[in-house]
């Protein structure tokens, strides 16, 4: 639970009210057990001066280094400190399991606006010191707030998340679910990858089928449905050739459904699903889902799961981050972190963030190749629109951008669900960030994921823009 600055102060006077009362009473129990000791120790010296065999020799030097080693101090309370350390050092210590299951069990981290909180897991009281940014979550957070107000083309439900991926520290983390404030949609939910799963196709098709952003690409209908008599191999008058790169720029359907049924297959489409994190849990210090997959044996259902064009391939937001942040990281999947260190209510230590990376997911050519289509999915694919002008923009454009959309319907056609995640980066620094934003439209469609994306990206480095002036 969230406690303020009031409640933190009377906290922490209680607590050094009580930790007085025991460094008081340990001191005075300790001068009860040490006084004993030394006239033990002064018997068996005086024993050994007169009769040499009966002690050990090895015994009374091991004893009398361990008693020269020994830290006496006048001062009560760095006694008593040194004292409690000692004793206590490995007890207090918590495991990243022991933090997943305290946030897991607290609703702290949803719409945070202070990067510290106090929280109590029943049994003791922590001070969780976090890695969120904090003028940039309340930035989002204020975004969040104005679209509550909204009657028309207010989202059902919206996630932001931001991350630095050489690092996989949390930056922002926010949004919210009409039908459940205490939901936590950036983690804890699954939704339809849609179009987000083409960035595996794409880098499975680079990998094992020699393509290149340039390989030229034929396919008949539109762009957006698939039919099984698009997936055939044939050339008319109706035929449109595209490049590779073009193709996942516009989220060309077809295209990546033919790729994944007859160029990659579903044992191919598995390994690459696999690697990246589907149907598996990523190590970190706050729980959130990843992603899951179904593949069967049916070629027309690896073309479905190859573009996205089905409801089985879910992910959640935090999970969609992973994935673009691996791009980011040269092909290694960042370990998403919030925590950076954990103390008890007498200052005590009991967790530091570890720095900690992921498993190699995909050749580092093969991430900057995805990359680079990326990057024209701003420039003239599916978040044109959104990013229109970026180029004059004070701060975009200093950036280097990319992304990938993605949008397709629930199963009741109630809530539209419409992804943005990609990646920014200065052209001049090597300051980067990874974020994804999730939109769960209603009945009116109002801002696109893809505009959200860009208002973060341009919060976060007018920040660090800023920042970097003042040195």
């Amino acid at each position: 639970m969230h406690l303020n600055s009031k409640q933190n102060t009377w906290r922490e006077f209680q607590s050094e009210l009580q930790l007085e009362a025991r460094r008081k009473k340990r001191f005075s129990s300790l001068k009860k057990i040490f006084i004993p000791v030394l006239i033990i120790f002064a018997l068996v010296y005086f024993f050994n001066l007169n009769c040499p065999g009966l002690i050990n020799k090895h015994v009374l030097r091991h004893v009398m280094e361990n008693i020269e080693n020994f830290h006496f101090s006048s001062n009560e309370d760095d006694f008593a400190g040194k004292a409690d350390s000692s004793n206590k050092a490995h007890n207090n210590k918590i495991t990243k399991t022991k933090l997943r299951n305290i946030l897991a069990d607290n609703k702290a981290l949803i719409n945070a606006k202070n990067s510290r909180f106090v929280l109590n897991d029943g049994s003791e009281t922590f001070e969780i010191n976090t890695s969120l940014n904090e003028e940039l979550q309340r930035f989002i957070i204020s975004k969040l707030d104005m679209l509550k107000t909204l009657d028309r083309g207010k989202p059902q439900r919206i996630a932001m998340v931001v991350m630095k991926p050489e690092t996989g520290r949390i930056l922002a983390m926010a949004g919210f679910d009409l039908s459940n404030p205490e939901f936590n949609t950036c983690t804890q939910g699954q939704y339809p990858a849609a179009s987000v799963f083409k960035i595996i196709t794409a880098s499975a098709a680079i990998e094992n089928c020699g393509y290149n952003p340039g390989t030229p690409i034929y396919f008949n209908g539109g762009k957006y449905t698939l039919y099984k008599r698009q997936l055939k191999e044939r050339k008319n008058r109706y035929t449109i050739k595209v490049s590779f790169a073009h193709a996942f720029a516009e989220s060309i359907n077809p295209v990546f459904g033919r790729i994944g049924s007859k160029y990659l297959g579903g044992k191919t489409l598995q390994k690459y699903a696999s690697a990246f994190g589907f149907n598996k849990n990523i190590e970190s210090d706050f729980p959130f889902k990843t992603g899951s997959i179904k593949i069967t044996d049916r070629p027309y259902q690896w073309a479905e799961v190859g573009c996205g064009f089905n409801e089985t391939t879910r992910i959640s937001p935090i999970f969609a981050l992973v994935i673009s942040g691996t791009l980011l990281n040269s092909g290694v999947e960042p370990v998403p972190c919030i925590v950076d260190k954990v103390k008890n209510l007498h200052g005590e230590t009991l967790y530091t963030r570890e720095q900690k990376a992921g498993p190699r997911i995909i050749d580092a050519h093969t991430a900057e190749t995805v990359m680079k289509m990326m990057e024209k999915t701003i420039t003239m694919g599916t978040a044109k629109k959104s990013f229109r002008g970026f180029k004059r923009d004070r701060i975009l454009s200093k950036l280097t951008l990319g992304g990938k959309t993605g949008s397709i319907y629930n199963k009741s056609h109630s809530v539209k669900y419409d992804w943005f995640t990609g990646f920014a980066r200065a052209k001049k620094s090597k300051e980067q960030i990874a974020l994804t934003v999730l939109v769960g439209h209603r009945k009116y469609i109002g801002t696109r994921a893809a505009r959200y994306g860009r208002m973060i990206t341009k919060k976060y480095f007018t920040l660090y823009f800023d920042s970097e002036k003042k040195l």
